[in-house]
């Protein structure tokens, strides 16, 4: 067959006098299409140091942080950080694997679990350069409610997709042992059913206080739950409080509520050292840590005042231009932080 097609393929090859003339300009063309387009220097330089940041929802603390974060390290054509908006916490990561241009993002720790089956490396995948702020669990529930075992098969609500409830609450309680009917709805609407008995608990997953409980009013009876801290949460999550201090209208003074915390961390792509994006990340870490004590000072979100450079993520390794960055300062510095 392939025989026989060959002589007609031939009757319709171009002669050799019209096929030079169709060459040359077939490869000029080639030529201009693969010239590069010529960039102007200024844009160049406003590209080489941009760091791209993964924020999250536009509602939520950490996309907050992050413009704060780029107002204080901003350095002209020096450096640039371009916060992004995302749908949450755990697309936040995604972004930070796979989107191009997302060199940094502010995540929960324990959105490393969802991705340990596909990426089983994700632990040198990425880094962490900061330790923002821990996330405290409030597990707020009706007076007839005594204990966690008490809301099995009970109506909990975790919050809208996208949030730290609705990611970190069915985590936590899978880990608890503890089967309830999950909802996903606005936290302000949930409230309104648990005062009608509609609803069991609410979980928060969010820095105390959290005004909800701070300026809502509730009947004797509504309470928070203790979460004890335990072997099962040591890879991820880190021991923590609620106390009167926090809530003085539902803890009495001298009580104390123990929970668990979400540590919301500041983390990098691990690019490799000496590469452009490596680079990038050094210098956006740098600006970082010599500025901090600007984020802590009047126009900023209050937790950044809470900040320990030298504080860990479970579950992770720091970056390195981080590390080295900290074993630069004196020990008293270090020890200070």
């Amino acid at each position: 067959m392939l025989a026989a097609l060959v002589p007609l393929l031939l009757a319709f090859q171009p002669s050799p006098a019209d096929a030079r003339p169709q060459h040359v300009q077939s490869h000029k063309a080639r030529q201009i299409r693969a010239e590069p387009p010529r960039i102007k220097p200024e844009i160049q330089a406003m590209n080489a140091w941009t760091v791209g940041l993964a924020g999250g929802l536009l509602e939520g603390a950490p996309i907050r942080l992050a413009a704060e974060i780029a107002r204080v390290v901003d350095d002209g054509d020096n450096l640039h950080v371009l916060p992004v908006v995302t749908r949450g916490a755990t697309e936040n990561l995604n972004s930070l694997l796979y989107l191009r241009g997302i060199d940094a993002a502010i995540i929960n720790s324990d959105a490393l679990e969802e991705y340990k089956s596909q990426v089983p490396d994700i632990q040198q995948r990425i880094a962490y350069v900061l330790n923002l702020f821990p996330s405290e669990l409030h597990i707020f529930v009706r007076p007839e409610i005594q204990s966690l075992s008490d809301l099995a098969g009970k109506k909990v609500n975790f919050n809208s997709q996208g949030t730290a409830a609705a990611y970190s609450g069915p985590l936590i309680f899978s880990r608890l042992g503890i089967d309830v009917e999950k909802t996903f709805i606005p936290h302000q609407i949930a409230l309104e059913q648990m005062r009608k008995g509609e609803m069991a608990a609410v979980v928060f997953i969010t820095s105390k206080p959290v005004d909800a409980f701070v300026k809502g009013r509730f009947e004797p009876g509504f309470k928070f739950l203790p979460v004890p801290y335990e072997s099962k949460f040591e890879d991820y999550y880190l021991p923590a409080a609620l106390d009167a201090a926090d809530y003085p209208n539902l803890i009495k003074q001298g009580d104390r509520v123990v929970t668990i915390a979400v540590p919301t961390a500041l983390v990098a792509f691990n690019w490799p050292a000496n590469t452009n994006r490596f680079d990038r990340v050094a210098r956006f870490v740098d600006h970082l840590f010599s500025r901090i004590d600007k984020l802590q000072g009047p126009g900023f979100d209050a937790k950044w005042k809470s900040i320990n450079l030298g504080a860990t993520v479970p579950g992770l390794t720091r970056f390195p231009a981080a590390q080295a960055w900290i074993d630069r300062q004196p020990r008293t510095t270090q020890a200070s932080q």
